[in-house]
């Protein structure tokens, strides 16, 4: 469509520092495994792949040291671990670096991006990084489809299907200028602004930006003046099929969960994971649940 920008969630990055004890908190949070484990440029990942985006979960390589690897040392020393960034899928990423350059946001000419599995395979796609700076502070990654077009697979639930996450429902970004996401998010990279909403009650402004089937959501705080400040991670949502299912099985692996109870959206119903694993607390949510206890 003339003037599209963004596609879809390509992947949601983190940084950490220990790559194993965070691979290995993914895969019990997530119940599924990594379908891909490498590296390249000096430093190494793990990506979980869903139906609707992926996790990559990012380290430094202490022991093949390179730019990539000190790019994420950096943010890590300055921000800790969490979210890295936002890679979103664009189809023709010539013409979009194009189009958002002629929308104010200085973005780098496409370029290939290599990883190499543990087994020796190579992966390659093309990816610009726009300025953070112009983004409100979160890293933004536009990314196009695979080179060989073929999607990747899937990561394999470890134990019943049923217990395991299905997707990404949402990203949440918190704002201290909501005005400027619309800005940013909607007016130059084109996302779908499906709601806008304040509500005195809990204090917050809520914009809800479709992309793909999941969605981007910026929190606002109703209290406090607009400001300048960066952008900052509030956290993932995480869609799942079967709530109780998931839910035993997190509490059974000694997760600090939440009691399952009705969301505030109607029709859903959820519990929070607390901690224990990077960019947490994580929201697991089930969007029809009728009949659940009202959360509180």
């Amino acid at each position: 469509m003339p003037g599209e920008v963004v596609t879809g969630l390509d992947h949601v990055a983190l940084a950490v520092r220990d790559l194993e004890s965070a691979v290995d908190a993914y895969r019990r949070l997530l119940g599924r495994a990594p379908e891909w484990v490498g590296g390249d440029g000096g430093a190494r990942h793990a990506w979980f792949q869903l139906p609707n985006m992926a996790l990559d979960v990012i380290a430094p390589d202490d022991a093949n040291p390179g730019a990539f690897g000190e790019v994420i040392r950096a943010h890590l020393d300055a921000h800790g671990e969490g979210l890295w960034a936002l890679a979103f899928r664009v189809e023709d990423i010539e013409a979009a670096v194009k189009l958002v350059r002629r929308r104010g946001l200085r973005a780098s000419d496409p370029g290939p991006v290599r990883t190499t599995h543990l087994d020796g395979r190579k992966r390659y796609w093309t990816t610009s990084t726009l300025q953070a700076e112009d983004t409100g502070g979160i890293n933004i990654l536009l990314v196009a489809p695979p080179r060989d077009g073929q999607p990747f697979p899937l990561s394999p639930a470890e134990g019943d299907e049923a217990a395991a996450v299905t997707e990404l429902d949402h990203v949440v970004v918190r704002t201290p200028d909501p005005e400027r996401a619309i800005a940013v998010y909607g007016a130059k990279l084109s996302l779908d602004l499906r709601l806008d909403r304040s509500n005195a009650d809990w204090g917050v402004r809520q914009l809800f930006f479709r992309c793909g089937s999941a969605v981007v959501e910026f929190a606002a705080g109703l209290k406090t003046p607009r400001g300048d400040g960066p952008d900052t991670s509030g956290g993932l949502a995480w869609r799942i099929d079967d709530p109780a299912a998931v839910h035993a099985r997190l509490a059974a692996g000694g997760w600090n969960v939440s009691d399952l109870k009705r969301g505030r959206k109607p029709g859903t119903q959820v519990f929070t994971v607390r901690e224990g694993a990077p960019a947490l607390p994580a929201l697991m949510i089930q969007q029809t649940a009728p009949g659940a206890p009202q959360e509180d």
